[in-house]
């Protein structure tokens, strides 16, 4: 299952680059008042209406894919990697606090 949504996955990413290429720039109108080439494999009115369309499916597609792979993904061993550690005892400080009532000790400035 993880496999066949993986490998739709990576065919609707490469399709959806494909198509976002093909489609014709906000720019691209310039080109063509200057000489450029008309885009009438399309018909007149171009391609706009179907890429837009099979963008947005392949969009969609690939939003699905991509929250079922996360899904299937995220349920993976729920044990700990620490389950039988073993956790050493708390170590005792170096020295032992002060009693409340001390006096605190002497020669608390050092010079060289």
């Amino acid at each position: 299952m993880v496999l066949v949504l993986t490998l739709l996955h990576v065919v609707v990413c490469i399709a959806l680059v494909m198509i976002v290429l093909l489609q014709k720039g906000k720019g691209a109108s310039m080109g063509a008042a200057f000489g450029g080439s008309s885009q009438t494999v399309f018909g007149s009115t171009g391609a706009t209406p179907f890429l837009s369309k099979i963008t947005v499916a392949a969009a969609v597609i690939f939003m699905l894919t991509s929250l079922a792979l996360a899904l299937l993904m995220g349920r993976g061993a729920s044990s700990s990697l620490m389950k039988g550690v073993n956790v050493p005892a708390a170590t005792q400080p170096a020295e032992s606090p002060a009693p409340a009532g001390a006096p605190a000790p002497a020669g608390g400035s050092q010079s060289k």
